[in-house]
């Protein structure tokens, strides 16, 4: 399965449309609102904003880590928007691991689906880097930030 066919929705309510993205990077970002990591924000939308020509960033809220996304995703919406003014397309709340994992996060944490490599979600922000030609590159931990030359010089 691409992961272009992965069927997900927007944080409101819509269904998004992956395959809207072909021909891009895309920087899939497990986000929380109640995170030390939150401040990464910030950088997400700094790097959406110098590559939206060729990157879109997809921040995906998740509760599954210290409870940090407690809120609707009305409410998440809000703290984007006022807090961090972002403008990256946001998915609804999943979750990224466990029993009730999202088919999205199956592909980007399973070799058998993205036919690259296994990884697990350890906290919030972890990155997971998609090709233009929806190929998994690389994922980094929290501690990576977005404007890490790690994850840009794939997209320069």
């Amino acid at each position: 399965m691409s992961i272009y066919d992965i069927p997900i929705n927007s944080i409101d309510g819509n269904e998004m449309n992956l395959n809207e993205y072909k021909g891009k990077f895309i920087l899939f970002v497990n986000v929380a609102s109640n995170c030390g990591f939150t401040r990464q924000y910030k950088d997400l939308q700094q790097l959406y904003n110098e590559n939206s020509d060729k990157l879109v960033v997809i921040g995906v809220p998740c509760n599954q880590f210290g409870a940090q996304e407690p809120g609707t995703e009305e409410q998440i919406s809000i703290f984007c928007s006022e807090k961090y003014d972002v403008t990256f397309p946001m998915t609804e709340k999943i979750s990224v691991r466990g029993s009730n994992q999202h088919q999205l996060y199956k592909w980007l944490t399973s070799k058998e689906f993205n036919g690259r490599k296994s990884s697990s979600v350890k906290w919030n922000f972890q990155k997971y880097l998609v090709d233009k030609d929806g190929n998994l590159i690389d994922y980094w931990y929290s501690l990576t930030s977005p404007m890490s030359s790690k994850i840009t010089n794939y997209i320069k």
